[in-house]
């Protein structure tokens, strides 16, 4: 076997050859069995002796191995937490998919990544989102690890956070995140986004569709005559007018409310 992947493939073969083999009853060999890359399967080479074949014998300048129960507790306690414990807990802790939380333990960079979002105030299943679909796309497109990016937890974090208090669209938070990605100061781009943020003030909405309104009399008497399609045409309009900062739900609520009042 040459490579990791062969080793992988040699296995699993071998897992659903011996499975297949009990269920129908044979009886399994001791044998040495080599893997043919080609064909994809392994084929047997010789039957595979007894321990005593080998001629075993101690080696006589190892001194016996006294173990002390404490020191491996003490080394057990020093270990990371593992990533079959990390995948629990991303589950039962934390309401991930069991999908989801295989890769985010797929490296222990990026399990430490989503942990520090997690701490830093993001919703679990948001930071997940986020780093294993614009994040890891942008990543795999440049060839990089995630620890090599200039995009930290605390900048994802912040982000989340400007999305979840409506102060950007998650729109804008996409591109947000493309410009910080490719810039080297991600904080900066953050306070551009939270300085020309969504609009969601109520006095500043309702002004913008009263002037949608006055400015597209004939779309607004189609709207009330039954024609659904020239609300959209309203909607866009808005968004035109606010260059997509508008709080779209409002506008939409706020719209209907005065084309039917």
């Amino acid at each position: 076997l040459n490579s990791a992947r062969s080793v992988q493939h040699a296995l699993e073969y071998e897992i659903e050859r011996q499975a297949r083999a009990l269920e129908a009853g044979e009886r399994l060999v001791q044998e040495t069995r080599g893997w043919d890359d080609d064909r994809g399967i392994t084929v047997s080479q010789r039957t595979k002796e007894d321990a005593h074949d080998y001629r075993y014998f101690p080696e006589p300048d190892l001194p016996p191995l006294s173990v002390d129960r404490g020191w491996v507790d003490q080394l057990r306690a020093s270990l990371p937490e593992l990533p079959a414990t990390r995948r629990a807990r991303f589950t039962s802790e934390l309401g991930l998919s069991g999908y989801d939380a295989s890769l985010l333990t797929s490296s222990k960079a990026i399990a430490d990544f989503f942990d520090e979002t997690r701490r830093l105030g993001a919703d679990p299943k948001q930071a997940a989102n986020w780093i294993l679909g614009d994040f890891s796309r942008l990543l795999n497109a440049d060839r990089k690890e995630i620890e090599a990016s200039s995009v930290k937890p605390a900048h994802l974090a912040a982000l989340l956070e400007l999305v979840r208090s409506g102060a950007i669209s998650g729109k804008m938070a996409k591109q947000t995140f493309e410009a910080m990605y490719s810039s080297s100061d991600p904080a900066a781009e953050l306070e551009k986004a939270r300085g020309s943020g969504q609009i969601s003030d109520e006095s500043e909405l309702n002004a913008l569709v009263d002037r949608v309104i006055a400015e597209n009399a004939k779309s607004a008497a189609d709207f009330r005559a039954g024609r659904q399609q020239a609300f959209q045409f309203l909607v866009g309009q808005a968004m035109k007018l606010s260059r997509g900062r508008a709080n779209v739900e409002r506008v939409n609520a706020l719209l209907r409310a005065k084309l039917s009042g």
